[in-house]
């Protein structure tokens, strides 16, 4: 029986001519042991480096038992560069300076995180792919199937199935129609069991939405 292509165990899933793994292309799933931070089965980076530290690389300030996660959820595709600038890079901008006096000293830093604000978690939906060296920025949630445009810098939330980009991004168009992305939402095709998937790739890379509905 032939073995599945689709493995979510596996730390480099593209397997090189050669027959040698693409170090540079990992599951994020098999790198990431971080307490704030979820992926999903099949999310990958893929990177012109191999960094380290991914969760650091991906996103730097978020630290273990920050107020705030993130979250990303299965077959995104995350390129090169991408950076994801979690709450807690910010700093409070009530007051006459912005410099963070309080992470200096132990006496003030608890009532920090109160000043600074908006604490809220960053989700990136299913199927999301994230373009070379794009940002995304504190909070912003990214709908399933949306593309998001090389060094495109994302400063609020993106519809499901939308094209974003520029600095700061903007929607481009919408993948699909309104119907069809309200049928595939229904289908949730990220969601079904990996031999299901496999069976019906044709369906799902070539955009046959009755197929995809009729599928077993």
């Amino acid at each position: 029986m032939p073995r599945p292509f689709l493995d979510a165990r596996l730390r480099h899933p593209i397997i090189l001519a050669d027959g040698a793994p693409h170090k540079g292309t990992v599951h994020l799933n098999q790198v990431i042991d971080h307490p704030n931070i979820t992926v999903g089965d099949f999310s990958y980076y893929s990177g012109l480096h191999t960094p380290a530290d991914h969760a650091a690389e991906i996103a730097p300030y978020l630290y273990p038992g920050a107020p705030e996660r993130l979250v990303i959820g299965r077959f995104c595709q995350i390129a090169s560069g991408v950076r994801i600038i979690t709450s807690s890079a910010n700093h409070a901008m009530d007051g006459f300076s912005t410099f963070p006096f309080a992470v200096f000293s132990p006496e003030l830093i608890g009532g920090y995180a109160a000043q600074v604000g908006d604490q809220r978690d960053t989700v990136i939906g299913h199927d999301v792919w994230m373009g070379f060296e794009s940002v995304v920025m504190p909070g912003v949630r990214i709908g399933h199937g949306a593309i998001v445009a090389a060094r495109a810098v994302v400063t609020a939330d993106v519809p499901d199935y939308a094209i974003v980009a520029g600095n700061p991004a903007r929607i481009i168009r919408r993948r699909f129609d309104a119907e069809t992305i309200e049928r595939l939402l229904a289908i949730a095709w990220w969601h079904w069991e990996v031999d299901k998937i496999e069976r019906n790739v044709d369906g799902i890379t070539g955009a046959d939405l009755e197929r995809l509905q009729r599928a077993s």
